[in-house]
């Protein structure tokens, strides 16, 4: 009856029925625990089930489930955006509410298109992306995404972008080591934007981690120097931060680790830790000016139904108390140093089978050496390896050769070393293929 995502139709495997969640568990109709390290697609930062969150969701029911947020307002919506800017330090002025992070992206590239359509500045049209980069599966997020299974079949669907190399510092586009360049791929860019910047709207990134992407981390420097190229040739600097928000790198925003501004932020996922489905699209102070007008033609017409559902904004209004009072950033320091140890010990063991361990905040990851076999998305052994997990109690998704860890900020010690162990009997039934 359900076309789920991401799956093969013909040969897979029967879907897990999970009946309920708590902390970073999840149950499945026979009682079976499981670990989910991955925060079920990297949105649970808290656990599952915490009690805040589901008592902020019911408290809100008792008052108001819906209200369109056209012509009206409300409460939790009202406070959710005051909670926002201000934990955002007033870098932004305006939050644009939608569901989801894709159209919270497709939200970010029409302002951005007709901020400058608005000055009356034509010529500007074309988004500046990344290779390996993934925004979501709507139109305009696919195409600001890199090349992959996710868009290939949809190409002729797609606006025309320019794109550059992925600024990965484990696998460098520029052979350079990343203890010792200044940037280099970033050289190729600004050189385009040297020649073309009068007909460049934004660059569009996914700030430290290109997430689905395969989990390329570049290094805070990177950003430093995009945001110095943007803002010398007038381009927008419009961050992803739909994974990387919330904690995830180590800091509340990715951005904050290169201590830059950006144009504009697109977050979801932790933004409710799950719960419900929410998105904001930050806007600064600047861009919105230019939509500040009488003007019918000047006005942003975008708006979805569910558009600030105001048990989604009391459920991000908890999750963010929750961030706060049981200080998230530091069990993210915790585990950050927990992945290192298991990643490092993983490493030791199978130096033959895994390269390019890699580990930044909660976000631990290593690659399979492949053989003859394509690595990538479709790697067959992700499958057989997700198994392998699974029969241990443990939920993990390998994109393709990449194995990560994204768990619950907060999950416990021992629940890490399972994880880890389930890892290690994968990577002792892989066989590269010579």
């Amino acid at each position: 009856m359900i076309w789920h995502p991401y799956t093969i139709q013909l040969d897979s495997d029967p879907p897990l029925k999970i009946v309920s969640a708590k902390g970073e568990f999840l149950y499945d109709e026979n009682g079976k625990e499981y670990i989910d390290a991955i925060s079920s697609w990297w949105v649970s930062i808290h656990g599952h089930n915490h009690p805040k969150l589901v008592e902020a969701v019911k408290k809100q029911l008792d008052s108001l489930d819906h209200v369109l947020l056209a012509g009206f307002t409300h409460p939790p919506a009202l406070e959710l955006a005051h909670e926002l800017l201000e934990f955002t330090n007033w870098n932004f002025r305006k939050v644009v509410y939608s569901d989801n992070g894709s159209t919270a992206l497709e939200i970010m590239l029409k302002i951005a298109l007709q901020y400058f359509r608005n000055q009356g500045r034509e010529k500007k049209k074309v988004f500046i992306n990344f290779s390996y980069s993934y925004h979501g599966d709507t139109i305009g997020a696919m195409s600001v995404g890199g090349d992959s299974v996710f868009n290939r079949v949809f190409q002729s669907l797609l606006f025309q972008t320019k794109n550059f190399p992925s600024p990965a510092c484990h696998d460098c586009p520029v052979s350079k080591s990343p203890h010792s360049c200044a940037e280099d791929c970033l050289d190729e860019l600004e050189a385009y934007l040297s020649a073309h910047s009068e007909e460049v709207v934004g660059v569009v990134m996914e700030p430290l981690i290109a997430g689905a992407g395969g989990m390329l981390f570049h290094k805070p420097n990177v950003l430093t120097r995009l945001r110095e190229i943007t803002e010398r040739h007038d381009v927008l600097l419009l961050l992803d931060e739909v994974f990387t928000g919330f904690g995830r790198t180590g800091a509340d925003f990715a951005y904050q680790k290169a201590g830059i501004r950006p144009d504009m932020v697109a977050l979801a996922k932790g933004l409710t830790a799950g719960i419900l489905p929410l998105a904001v699209t930050l806007v600064r102070e600047e861009i919105y000016k230019e939509f500040l007008s009488s003007e019918p033609i000047k006005a942003f017409y975008h708006g979805h139904t569910m558009t600030g559902y105001p048990p989604g904004c009391a459920s991000a209004l908890a999750s963010l108390r929750i961030y706060k009072e049981e200080n998230r950033l530091a069990d993210v320091k915790q585990l950050e140093s927990y992945l290192e140890e298991g990643w490092a010990k993983l490493r030791a063991e199978f130096p033959d089978k895994i390269k390019n361990t890699r580990v930044l905040g909660s976000v631990g990851v290593g690659e399979l050496f492949t053989g003859k076999v394509q690595p990538g998305y479709v790697n067959p052994f992700a499958r057989e390896f997700r198994r392998i997990c699974q029969e241990k109690g443990v939920i993990l998704r390998p994109l393709g050769n990449v194995i990560y860890i994204t768990p619950p900020y907060n999950i416990s010690k021992s629940s890490l070393d399972k994880v880890f162990q389930a890892i290690r009997e994968g990577l002792s039934a892989y066989k590269i293929q010579d």
